[in-house]
């Protein structure tokens, strides 16, 4: 079996609920059972969300299950100049170019008719090809500009180990926030790539961002890792679970009566890795019977009980 190095990356703005841990239950348990490396990364760049607690929290609860990591966490906030020589690097090579766009602007080219490529979902190009002149003019506006990767039209095929093929275009991608923050696309390529992450296990709400991270991590001339996208955990609505929904923390779940062991134990019963009837007591348990070929396809709607207001 090939080296399954991962890493769980959350952000420190709340406790874990379930379907975060059950992600990295599974990223865990891809690493383990190949006896490979396993690395918690923060990711804390939103300086305006993150809460200093959550640092000391969010491990705890892993650790409660029995999901341990290799050294200390990486934060990604001590790691700013990694990720803006990755900038220079493709501004040198001309794949970028300043944006002055602002949300709404991008939404209403989307929304327009005839919209083009944004009717896809997609940037417009609307900045791509500004005269030095009206670059200066918008600088001279006052507006910061954003800076995006410059579309090439490429489209990356990957193969996922659990969803299959994707495919999809890294057009004009931002990678630098019009207030100088690197942004996700880019700061998640370049530490997994300085990390050495083989395989990054991680929620099938980024399936889709997968083909981009492809492509930029070749543009910046970086390995590639393979990508395993686990379903989403969803709520009363069927959408993305919030953890002001119910009582979907270890924290919350523990108050109800539960213990870590028995949170485990559903989470694993979730996976496919244990029947209703079963129990364990650690995560190191699962590990020798784990198949990834095994895990679910379809995401998983919480019972009742966990959507109850805490």
């Amino acid at each position: 079996m090939p080296h399954s190095a991962g890493r769980f990356a959350p952000s420190p703005t709340g406790d874990l609920h379930v379907g975060n841990l059950r992600t990295a239950l599974a990223a865990w348990l891809f690493s383990r059972a190949d006896q490979s490396p396993f690395w918690l990364r923060f990711e804390d760049l939103d300086r305006n969300a993150i809460r200093s607690e959550f640092y000391e929290s969010q491990p705890r609860d892993l650790r409660a299950l029995g999901i341990d990591f290799d050294g200390e966490p990486v934060l990604q906030s001590e790691r700013l100049d990694l990720y803006l020589d990755a900038v220079k690097t493709l501004t040198k090579s001309a794949e970028t170019y300043e944006c002055f766009c602002s949300r709404k602007e991008v939404r209403e080219a989307a929304q327009a008719p005839n919209g083009g490529i944004a009717t896809l979902g997609r940037y417009p190009g609307t900045c791509r090809d500004l005269t030095a002149a009206q670059r200066q003019t918008k600088i001279d506006s006052g507006r910061p500009p954003a800076i995006r990767l410059r579309g090439s039209g490429k489209s990356v095929s990957v193969i996922d180990e659990l969803c299959g093929e994707v495919s999809g275009n890294y057009d004009d991608l931002v990678i630098v926030r019009n207030d100088g923050t690197p942004a996700y696309n880019l700061v998640v390529v370049v530490d997994d790539a300085d990390q050495g992450v083989e395989l990054v296990v991680r929620a099938d709400d980024l399936l889709d961002s997968t083909p981009a991270h492809v492509g930029l991590a070749r543009l910046l001339g970086l390995p590639v890792p393979r990508y395993a996208h686990v379903p989403l955990v969803v709520g009363a609505d069927q959408f993305r679970l919030s953890k002001q929904e119910g009582a979907v923390t270890l924290v919350d779940r523990i108050d109800a009566g539960e213990t870590p062991t028995e949170v485990l134990s559903f989470l694993a019963q979730s996976l496919g890795l244990i029947d209703s009837s079963q129990t364990v007591d650690t995560a190191a348990d699962l590990l020798g019977e784990f198949d990834p070929q095994n895990l679910p396809t379809d995401q998983l709607q919480l019972p009742s009980d966990y959507l109850q207001p805490s």
